[in-house]
């Protein structure tokens, strides 16, 4: 997908990869898939890339795209700190040295926790043996909350908890863009295992901030392939939250929880962050 305005244009490479729960108590059939989402914003000399992906299979794709538009790539920004957003940070440097990897602060502190042992190794390398990039490398604290690129501003906006602490989203107003990252969802069931019912209003808050914006496109960290980068997808994910918080109350279980919900939401896929949640929910490990 790419879309344009004078000097400036996005676009987007969705990658396909498993999802990282996988015991699932129903059958999750053809959806149990997730994608990533980085977001290539191209001027005409300079590039700014937004997120990279978990797997050296991946990340290699993900630079062989960016070189495909000969640009200099200025930043990458990293909107959370989850490894499936941070992993590819070193493969992107290596393939292009004179960008430099940037995050907020409570992004950064994440993202270190997420590619340390004993961390790296008991959830991401045992969930994808040897595909993760190590030894990690992490992105620079921003000391502002913006920066420019060919005189176009980039704006960092903390959005706190959302699937995770520390989370932030990058608005670019010369696009109406906004790179969510995990604040919202686009077809793909929210990770809300590390959610509480408090976290969960915290998110819902976050994408009224973004909504207020009122970008006219609104990429998803996860997204479905197929779909657009449409601005209502904010409304959904809050829509989504505020029925996981409905049901919760509502049900006994982490596998009625599961089911209510895969009831509202049965086309969308990676049932296995919903699973994740409905146990964090109801308190089983």
């Amino acid at each position: 997908m790419a879309v344009v305005v004078p000097s400036l244009r996005y676009e987007t490479l969705c990658l396909r990869r498993p999802g990282l729960v996988r015991d699932l108590p129903l059958d999750g059939g053809e959806l149990q898939w997730v994608s990533n989402t980085a977001t290539l914003v191209l001027g005409e000399r300079d590039a700014v890339l937004i997120d990279t992906f978990l797997t050296i299979e991946q990340n290699q794709r993900l630079a062989e795209w960016v070189q495909r538009h000969d640009r200099n790539l200025a930043h990458v920004f990293i909107t959370h700190g989850h490894g499936d957003h941070t992993f590819g940070v070193k493969q992107l440097l290596g393939a292009f040295p004179e960008a430099r990897a940037v995050a907020g602060s409570a992004t950064v502190a994440k993202a270190r926790s997420e590619g340390t042992p004993p961390r790296i190794d008991t959830f991401w390398s045992a969930r994808f043996p040897g595909q993760v990039p190590q030894k990690q490398v992490f992105p620079d604290s921003l000391d502002d909350a913006t920066f420019t690129v060919e005189g176009h501003t980039f704006q960092v906006i903390e959005t706190g908890f959302t699937d995770t602490e520390g989370s932030t989203a990058l608005w670019v107003p010369d696009l109406r863009l906004v790179a969510a990252g995990d604040v919202a969802y686009n077809g793909i069931h929210p990770f809300t295992g590390e959610t509480t019912t408090s976290s969960r209003e915290e998110w819902m808050r976050a994408t009224d901030r973004l909504a207020a914006l009122a970008p006219a496109h609104v990429v998803a960290g996860h997204k479905n392939p197929e779909l657009a980068d449409d601005s209502g997808i904010l409304a959904e994910t809050k829509q989504y939250l505020a029925d996981f918080d409905r049901l919760a109350i509502e049900t006994d279980t982490p596998t009625e929880l599961y089911a209510a919900m895969l009831s509202l939401y049965p086309d969308w896929a990676n049932p296995g962050s919903l699973w994740a949640g409905a146990k964090r929910a109801k308190g089983v490990r």
